[in-house]
């Protein structure tokens, strides 16, 4: 089976919940404490995903004989902007285009919706993903804001991309 991206199901919450654990476990291993990342649970995480999926959320998924990462999309809190709520990709599958794959997907999904612009959230201290959102043209806007995760306060910055400028 080729690598492909579509529109999430309700029976793709499991893959969903794997891949973000899976994912927060690798990629912020030098943020937050081995035990926190452990005790992400992934049925918790399933269920949240299925109800997200039902209520309408709209979650593209990239598939390789499994869902291996995903990329979930909305109205911000800013008026009239979208925002990319959360995109992850399996660690195994880092490096294969994948998360351009989706992150052009997510992009398309606003500006369908009818969004000019787009805001994304990262944390401060994620430079490979952060290098990744630069590499596609998002560029680091003015607020941050502090979020306290898995006991441990942390710097979130805000990315922005005009939608109608192209790729």
């Amino acid at each position: 089976m080729s690598e492909r991206v579509r529109l999430a199901t309700p029976e793709d919450a499991d893959g969903l919940a794997d891949v973000h654990v899976r994912t927060w476990q690798r990629a912020y291993r030098d943020i937050f404490s081995p035990d926190f990342l452990e005790s992400l649970d992934r049925g918790r995480r399933s269920e949240w995903w299925r109800r997200q999926i039902e209520d309408g959320a709209r979650v593209h998924v990239a598939e390789f004989d499994r869902v291996v990462g995903f990329c979930s999309t909305g109205a911000s809190d800013r008026d009239g902007w979208g925002e990319i709520l959360a995109i992850y990709v399996h660690p195994d599958r880092w490096g294969h285009g994948l998360g351009s794959d989706l992150l052009r997907a997510g992009e398309a999904e606003l500006s369908n919706a009818g969004f000019e612009r787009a805001l994304l959230w990262v944390l401060e201290e994620n430079r490979r993903a952060r290098a990744f959102y630069e590499a596609h043209g998002w560029e680091m806007g003015q607020p941050v804001r502090l979020e306290e995760i898995g006991g441990r306060q942390v710097t979130e910055v805000i990315y922005e991309k005009d939608l109608t400028a192209g790729p």
